[in-house]
């Protein structure tokens, strides 16, 4: 394994890692309801990292899930749908990667700060997707009396996206304004010059 690969799944590691603590800080609104914080780094690391080492680090974040017992498992399909292919997904905001990383270079302050929220919503609504998915063929049954498990699904995880996709763009483009070298490594310092 060369020294970069090495370097990658060290900081995957740290972020997955940051990403399940940031897990335990309490967030949630009502029962269904949360903002998910530990998106912040998993997004991050996809931005300075890519599509791809952003994927492994969303599925040890799901990993993580399990070892801790932070976890709502209803069977085992639900439980691999939520927490292995749902957290992978926040991997899909590294899509805009090399954008993100080319405006805060060239200090192009408003299309750092569009491709920060384009690409934080692109992974957040990813991931929250699949919550939905299994919301309405998991959890439909504990939609209130009346409303459909699809709605349930949609109200609840789409609230929750939503939430933290506003919370985790602001916090990005405040960290990509005070402390862009964040969102860059020595293999994209190319960049600077």
């Amino acid at each position: 394994m060369s020294k970069t690969k090495l370097t990658i799944w060290i900081e995957g590691t740290i972020c997955a890692a940051l990403a399940i603590v940031l897990s335990f800080l309490p967030t949630n609104i009502g029962a269904n309801f949360t903002i998910s914080l530990g998106m912040i780094p998993l997004i991050l690391f996809s931005f300075r990292r890519g599509v791809a080492a952003g994927i492994v680090a969303g599925f040890l974040w799901g990993v993580l899930h399990f070892l801790v017992g932070n976890v709502a498992i209803l069977n085992l399909l639900q439980g691999f749908i939520e927490y292995f292919i749902a957290f992978m997904f926040t991997g899909f905001a590294g899509v805009v990667a090399s954008q993100v990383r080319e405006s805060i270079v060239t200090r192009q302050r408003r299309k750092m700060v569009s491709y920060i929220i384009v690409g934080t919503f692109i992974g957040t609504f990813a991931r929250f997707f699949w919550h939905f998915v299994a919301g309405f063929y998991f959890w439909g049954s504990y939609a209130p009396k009346g409303m459909s498990a699809v709605w349930f699904s949609f109200i609840m995880n789409g609230g929750s996206a939503l939430a933290t996709g506003i919370v985790t763009s602001v916090v990005l483009v405040i960290v990509a304004a005070t402390a862009p070298d964040l969102f860059l490594s020595k293999e994209t310092s190319w960049l600077k010059k």
